[in-house]
């Protein structure tokens, strides 16, 4: 019986198989409500809004993408490497160690590794000219240049200005991607911009901020100091990385940030791109940057100084120190002088003293206006040539300097 039955059943699904074959092939319209009802399955269970193809295509409004893609293909990472030695294994003070890898060997040298160090730098010229921060590459024995579309080469270091803390370096390759250099007399604290870079090595990064503040000094981070300080977020790695305008134009070359912790706090700082190009220009020329000096050793004139000294003048830069020989020496400049005033130009403090004489071509005569024992005097002096900053040592340790 139960035979009889599945033998049945199979003549029946094979029958009714054979039926939808045929109307499907001779009257597939009688199966449109099937497929009706395949496409009501099919709908979305929430009524969604969405943007149909092609419609609101490139940048939304308020975006700063049409700046990041300008600039980002001529920021690149750079890696540079120097040689190091580690300490001794404190390991082979344990007896069991030595037993298993034998004594070590005191007359071998330890065992040599190399430190690397990690930031970006900014291409500004198609024949493979980069900017970056002179503290990326300070040491170094190697330095290795990765673009954005995944090329890497070795570069050479043109020269470098330890007092800005700037490098220039050079790659060789073709169809070289570079940046657009903006001008700073259309810059204004208030401005947005786009920091570029490397931050920790997680790869090409960009964030956005605005223009803090325009012309910080005092800070002790380099000899000549006018920064953009901005509060675009720069990490260690982003030293040497571009700070841009919302048109893509270079205006900075991301160099230091404020931080107790090794991390961004909103701080940061950027080498002006005037500047940058100056001391570009100057490498490429020179070899290196030359700047002007009269050898005086200048302090600011504070409340206190002023009343210790009996002075009616309340700004400027007092002469601590004369170096005998030098320009000031010989022009007459004394211990006790304030000068106030260089070719017309003020001087407020040391620091506007200095990027005054520095900007007067060695050899030149500069009239130097001073007060001394309240009375006012012009001198004459001729500039002389700034000479090179002593080098310090090389310090392993990550500094607020953002890379």
């Amino acid at each position: 019986m139960l035979r009889r039955f599945w033998l049945f059943f199979a003549q029946a699904v094979t029958v009714l198989l054979a039926l939808m074959f045929i109307i499907a092939t001779l009257k597939p319209q009688w199966l449109q409500h099937q497929g009706q009802f395949g496409k009501q399955l099919a709908e979305p269970i929430v009524a969604l809004r969405e943007v149909a193809p092609g419609i609101g295509g490139g940048s939304a409004q308020g975006s700063y993408a049409d700046a990041a893609q300008k600039a980002m293909p001529a920021v690149v990472n750079v890696f540079s490497s120097k040689d190091g030695s580690l300490p001794p294994d404190p390991r082979q003070n344990d007896p069991l160690f030595r037993y298993f890898f034998g004594k070590p060997n005191n007359n071998r040298k330890q065992q040599e590794q190399p430190a690397a160090n990690l930031g970006s730098g900014v291409i500004v010229s198609p024949d493979g000219y980069i900017l970056t921060n002179q503290h990326v590459i300070d040491g170094a024995d190697q330095i290795e240049i990765a673009l954005s579309d995944g090329r890497t080469t070795n570069a050479k270091v043109i020269g470098i200005d330890p007092e800005t803390d700037l490098a220039v370096l050079k790659i060789n390759l073709p169809n070289l991607p570079t940046i657009t250099l903006g001008r700073m007399d259309q810059t204004r604290v208030g401005d947005v911009v786009l920091a570029i870079g490397n931050p920790f090595g997680v790869g090409q990064t960009v964030t956005m901020g605005i223009i803090s503040a325009l012309g910080r000094n005092h800070l002790g981070i380099n000899t000549f100091e006018n920064f953009i300080q901005t509060d675009a977020p720069i990490n260690p790695g982003n030293s040497g990385g571009a700070l841009v305008d919302v048109n893509g134009n270079l205006l900075g070359i991301n160099t230091a940030i404020y931080s107790r912790s090794g991390g961004s706090l909103g701080i940061g700082f950027a080498i002006p791109v005037s500047t940058a190009r100056s001391v570009l220009e100057s490498i490429i020329t020179t070899g290196s940057v030359t700047r002007g000096w009269i050898g005086v050793e200048p302090q600011d004139v504070t409340p206190e100084i002023a009343e210790s000294f009996g002075l009616n003048q309340k700004s400027g830069a007092i002469v601590a120190g004369v170096l005998q020989g030098g320009p000031a020496d010989k022009a007459g400049i004394k211990p006790g002088d304030v000068l106030t005033a260089v070719n017309g130009d003020e001087i407020t403090d040391t620091t506007r003293l200095l990027n005054v004489i520095a900007q007067i071509k060695p050899g030149t005569a500069a009239k130097v206006h001073l007060v001394r024992k309240n009375k006012d005097m012009d001198l004459e002096v001729t500039i002389g040539k700034r000479p090179p900053p002593p080098k310090q040592q090389n310090q392993d340790d990550e500094s607020d300097d953002g890379g």
